[in-house]
């Protein structure tokens, strides 16, 4: 732990990893599959289900992550080591040598541990080099700016070159890109912050289940901000997941899709310095209420927008895009500072809480598919001739469902007590 005042520099610097790790997580998730049916020649259920069970093991595996984490090495060495598997695994992953569905899974299996063994204790060292709540606040939100920028960049890239109707070019255009960018951010991050990093020697590592039982029974509030955190990413998650289908069958604005993603992302970046001086003033836990009430403000109006409301649409991008850098940066932030407060029992349960934080993350996405494709299958959905039936469920996917989600994130949010 670094009991100095972080510097600007240091803040900057531990952010900018954010650029590459949000970059290339893009191409994973958007281009990979449609690549490995047009081109592989494999089927959609079979990629479909390779990924999801990939993904679930992934998923599974993020507190056993954080955990190692904890207690092997510094976290610095394991994202250094870790991203060279990574590379390995993304290479390989878009270049295969062998077009078969074993080849995807090892290689998906590869890609994804590796990028959890890089992400959590990313995620981790915003607790880990600095003790302040401030300096708390800061790491996360200069994490969060660039992971936005990093998406931004990995978004326009593929139209840039013309190549974004074509998985294929778009996915060799990211990973040419990325092999050369994620290297250079890793080394300047590793060289430049490394020394921060300060081991506590008295430190005690007990076995997994017992830290964890120890750890709600010190901390029993937790419960409700892991459930809070779960129910608003999946309010979150639920319109990322349908904004396409939205935007093209209930808005019929096709066209402007990509305007739309840069008023929403432009506006989180921008609105970042405001929240930061909010919650110092109240709270973390005051302000992340109110983006969230502001959010639900603007869900609301949603239902009632109608083929080419531009304008309208293009305001709710803007309100939701400001909720969405307090809904990046301040739990995250609140789950550093608990962190910091398991130190105090000489404990360290940095890489299991953030492992778990990935593991809410991955989670609440899987069921935004899940239950948004499932939905819509039960109503008929048809991307040629969209009926009144589906158009009904995108709206009430997209906005009412996530306003009741919302609503409960902030019933548990109010029961929920800060750490001092």
């Amino acid at each position: 732990m670094n009991n100095n005042p972080l510097k600007s520099k240091e803040i900057f610097l531990y952010g900018i990893l954010g650029i590459p790790i949000a970059f290339l997580g893009f191409p994973l998730y958007i281009y990979l599959p449609s690549f490995y049916v047009e081109h592989v020649g494999l089927s959609i259920g079979v990629v479909g289900f390779i990924l999801l069970i990939a993904r679930l093991i992934d998923m599974i595996a993020d507190p056993f992550i954080g955990r190692f984490t904890d207690i092997y090495s510094s976290k610095f060495n394991i994202i250094f080591i870790s991203s060279f598997f990574l590379l390995f695994g993304l290479f390989f992953l878009i270049k295969p040598i062998f077009y078969s569905s074993i080849w995807l899974f090892l290689c998906s299996i590869i890609t994804y541990i590796s990028y959890s063994f890089v992400l959590i204790p990313y995620l981790s060292l915003n607790s880990i080099l600095s003790k302040n709540e401030k300096d708390n606040i800061k790491l996360a939100f200069s994490r969060e700016i660039f992971i936005i920028i990093g998406v931004l960049i990995a978004l326009l890239m593929p139209y840039i070159f013309l190549v974004s109707s074509d998985s294929k070019k778009s996915l060799e255009l990211l990973l040419y890109t990325i092999l050369i960018l994620f290297p250079i951010f890793v080394l300047i991050f590793y060289f430049k912050l490394k020394d921060l990093e300060i081991k506590n020697e008295n430190i005690i590592h007990k076995d997994f289940f017992l830290s964890l039982k120890n750890f709600f029974k010190n901390f029993p509030h937790h419960k409700k901000l892991f459930f809070a955190f779960l129910l608003n990413n999946l309010a979150n998650a639920l319109p990322a997941t349908l904004f396409l289908f939205f935007v093209k069958y209930v808005l019929n604005l096709e066209d402007k899709t990509g305007l739309f993603l840069i008023i929403y992302f432009l506006s989180a970046i921008i609105t970042f310095p405001f929240w930061i001086k909010l919650s110092n003033k109240i709270s973390k836990k005051s302000t992340w209420i109110l983006s969230i009430i502001i959010a639900i403000s603007a869900f609301i109006f949603v239902p009632f927008l109608n083929e080419f409301d531009f304008f309208y649409f293009a305001i709710i991008c803007v309100i939701t895009g400001m909720c969405l850098g307090a809904d990046m940066a301040l739990p995250s932030s609140i789950q550093a500072d608990v962190a910091n407060q398991t130190k105090q029992n000489n404990e360290d349960l940095t890489g299991v809480l953030f492992g778990f934080w990935a593991m809410i993350t991955k989670l609440s996405l899987s069921l935004a598919v899940a239950i948004s494709f499932i939905t819509l299958e039960f109503t008929n959905f048809e991307t040629s001739n969209i009926n009144q039936n589906s158009i009904v469920a995108i709206i009430v996917l997209y906005s009412i469902l996530p306003i009741i989600l919302k609503l409960s994130s902030i019933f548990l949010l109010l029961k929920y007590k800060e750490t001092n």
